[in-house]
């Protein structure tokens, strides 16, 4: 392009143009305080909102929560005492009810799996859900008679007291026994009626024919006096004679603590468990820490012997026995020399009869 050209292209730029200044242009002014205060004013929004939406979902949540306290709707409790343990469950599952189950034995023959109780009982309302207790039957304890014979009548005795603690309906009875001779030692069954195995649907009595031991069995009475209480202690302890004590504060030349009479006999031999009656002369007070005594009682009087036991439990230390023999009951007596403030206590076929404290 020639230069007359581009002059004649210059000439014809607007004036406008030609004539611009930078520093003519305007920049428009920032009003800070005005954004500043539309700030604020979003800041307020903003809190607002967050509270509300907060407020909502409090709300949100006590509705819920009354819903599900409000739970499911209430039930009438079904009465399954006395039915068997699947219809119960069944009931109870139509209910929407929960069953707790324990187990326990009965004393009726034949009910075996039925409900004996039931907590809460049949008519409550319950909410849906709920749990409710039921007592389900193991059976009876035994449901026939075992064989007896060989066994000690008290051991026996005390077996069914134990197996049918608690019943208000034992099913085995014991009839009183018929006592005879025989060769088997004192208090053994010989014979039993009904015999072994008889099955138990009622409550049955069981009538037992015992043993009283062999006929003219007889016994030496030994000569006891000067013997300590000790010394007698173990003599009782394996003779079957059965001695009745009695004492006095010992006085004179007695010796504290010993037997200073006896009950004499004109034959040398006499029956077993005859009573033979002997007396102590006892200190008046303590010796070595020991106070003397004689410990009495009176038993039932048994058809034969029976094992009676002396436990002394002092303040301090461990119990001990200190005589075990067979006694035919009445009248018992039992010399002992123990620490003040033992306790004595009288066992009859290993349960518990009467306790003193030595003093």
């Amino acid at each position: 392009m020639k230069l007359s050209q581009l002059k004649n292209k210059i000439r014809n730029i607007p004036v406008t143009i030609r004539n611009f200044n930078i520093r003519d242009v305007k920049v428009p002014k920032v009003d800070y305080h005005g954004l500043l205060a539309d700030m604020q004013s979003s800041g307020r929004l903003l809190v607002f909102t967050v509270i509300a939406a907060v407020v909502v979902m409090m709300l949100a949540c006590i509705v819920v929560f009354s819903i599900n306290v409000k739970g499911p709707e209430k039930v009438m409790v079904p009465d399954v005492v006395g039915k068997d343990l699947p219809t119960a469950l069944i009931e109870m599952q139509t209910k929407e009810l929960y069953p707790k189950i324990q187990l326990r034995y009965s004393d009726k023959p034949g009910d075996e799996g039925q409900i004996l109780e039931q907590s809460p009982s049949g008519g409550a309302i319950r909410k849906g859900y709920s749990r409710v207790s039921l007592v389900v039957s193991r059976g009876v304890v035994i449901d026939h008679v075992e064989n007896y014979v060989g066994q000690n009548l008290e051991e026996v005795r005390l077996k069914l007291q134990t197996l049918f603690a608690g019943s208000a309906h034992p099913l085995i009875i014991i009839a009183a026994p018929q006592y005879k001779a025989d060769t088997s030692a004192a208090g053994t069954i010989i014979e039993q009626d009904p015999p072994e195995g008889t099955s138990i649907s009622n409550p049955v009595t069981v009538n037992f024919i015992v043993s009283r031991g062999p006929n003219f069995e007889n016994t030496r009475v030994p000569d006891i006096v000067g013997s300590t209480v000790n010394d007698v202690l173990q003599l009782m302890a394996r003779t079957k004679l059965t001695f009745d004590f009695t004492s006095h504060e010992a006085a004179g030349d007695e010796k504290p603590g010993t037997v200073v009479s006896e009950q004499k006999f004109p034959a040398e031999l006499v029956q077993n468990y005859t009573r033979v009656a002997a007396e102590f002369a006892l200190p008046s007070e303590s010796v070595n820490g020991n106070v003397y005594g004689i410990f009495e009682d009176t038993l039932t009087v048994y058809p034969y012997p029976v094992p009676v036991k002396l436990t002394a439990v002092p303040e301090e230390g461990d119990p001990y026995t200190i005589v075990s023999f067979s006694h035919p009951g009445g009248k018992i007596t039992i010399p002992y020399a123990v620490p003040a403030g033992t306790e004595l206590i009288l066992s009859v076929v290993e349960k518990e009869h009467r306790k003193i404290t030595a003093r």
